[in-house]
């Protein structure tokens, strides 16, 4: 490590992290909301289980569309938290590739914005799974009709 740098130019390195910090906090935000609904469907999934031991075949088959139903949500859900880790390393990469390449003199130029391109696509695949759990979610929410449970 080159300790030479000038403190100007790491400070504005410093100013150029600080964004996709704040993009690192609100990928932070999302995975706690994101935990929180696979927790969710989890545990609705165990009730679901334990209620399809005793149940009458009629009500069995309701229960077992319902069990695929909270699958399919927590495939989708897991997918989302997938890619949001995935998004939030590459940012943090990135922030790294920032210091490093000042603190080196090496142009990661190039690096730095395949990463951040990179996170961000990552970001958007899982803000799409997201959106197409919660479209499931309300999908299959039965307001009026009775628990199948």
């Amino acid at each position: 490590m080159n300790q030479d740098a000038p403190l100007a130019e790491v400070a504005h390195v410093i100013q150029l992290a600080v964004a996709p910090v704040f993009l690192l906090t609100g990928i932070g935000a999302l995975l706690g909301v994101l935990a929180s609904r696979l927790a969710r469907t989890v545990d609705r999934a165990r009730v679901l289980e334990k209620n399809l031991i005793m149940a009458p075949a009629g009500r069995a088959k309701v229960i077992r569309e319902n069990l695929l139903q909270q699958r399919q949500r927590a495939r989708l859900t897991l997918g989302s938290i997938s890619f949001c880790i995935a998004g939030a390393l590459l940012i943090s990469s990135v922030i790294v590739a920032l210091f490093v390449g000042v603190f080196a003199h090496i142009n990661l130029a190039l690096v730095i914005a395949v990463g951040f391109v990179a996170a961000l696509a990552s970001l958007i695949v899982a803000l799409l799974m997201f959106l197409r759990e919660v479209y499931l979610a309300t999908r299959y929410l039965r307001i009026g009709e009775p628990d199948p449970d």
